[in-house]
């Protein structure tokens, strides 16, 4: 017994589908994603991991569906940077150009049963589940040379970055605004001490207190 149950965890492990940037366009084109980011050393992800695996393992051959894992310390750091994953682990699914996130239990039973009501992607090659919009879409980029297309993911990637650039630029300033504010909090007050010994004036305030009690006794 012992013995399949390490056969089926090995064969579960060795199914897995784990994505980076480089793979990311090929496993999930013409799918429906739902991904869990995650880092090897987060409590919450090793404590997920069996349910996770098992659900990757029944979907593994999947043609609408695409369940997988992205090591955002390992493998996936890259990935996940451009998903902007903060926290671990995140769980996301959807439309792999415009995931959402998950929020649903964590449990085999709740993530069967989200994955099993999860709609196929649009499927450029033969426009299956493709609603109106999208095969407009399509169809104008057909039409569209190969470099036009390269030109396009190149310039997307471009922006994409600059747009990450600016916000760490953003956050940098934020930081170092918080820094300078923070040193002047500190130093009012250090300078609002030496003005008055405010624990003394507390203790004197406490022992008349006490005094105009006793009189009054």
């Amino acid at each position: 017994m012992f013995q399949n149950i390490i056969i089926a965890t090995l064969a579960a492990s060795s199914m897995a589908v784990e994505l980076t940037q480089d793979n990311w366009e090929e496993k999930t084109v013409g799918k429906t994603v739902f991904v869990k980011f995650f880092a090897p050393w987060c409590g919450h992800c090793k404590a997920m991991k069996p349910a996770w695996d098992s659900l990757m393992s029944e979907y593994d051959d999947s043609e609408t569906v695409v369940v997988a894992d992205v090591d955002c310390i390992g493998t996936g750091k890259e990935l996940c940077e451009t998903m902007g994953v903060q926290g671990f682990p995140t769980v996301k699914f959807g439309d792999p150009s415009n995931l959402e996130a998950y929020k649903g239990g964590r449990d085999l039973e709740a993530l069967q049963t989200f994955t099993s009501e999860l709609k196929p992607g649009c499927n450029v090659a033969t426009l299956d589940n493709c609603d109106a919009a999208q095969t407009e879409i399509i169809n104008e980029l057909l039409s569209k040379s190969e470099k036009i297309l390269t030109d396009m993911i190149s310039d997307h990637a471009t922006a994409i970055e600059a747009i990450e650039t600016a916000f760490k630029t953003d956050v940098g300033q934020l930081q170092t605004a918080y820094t300078a504010m923070n040193t002047k909090k500190l130093e009012d007050i250090a300078a609002l001490s030496k003005t008055v010994d405010i624990s003394l004036v507390k203790s004197v305030k406490t022992h008349k207190l006490k005094s105009e009690l006793k009189s009054e006794l």
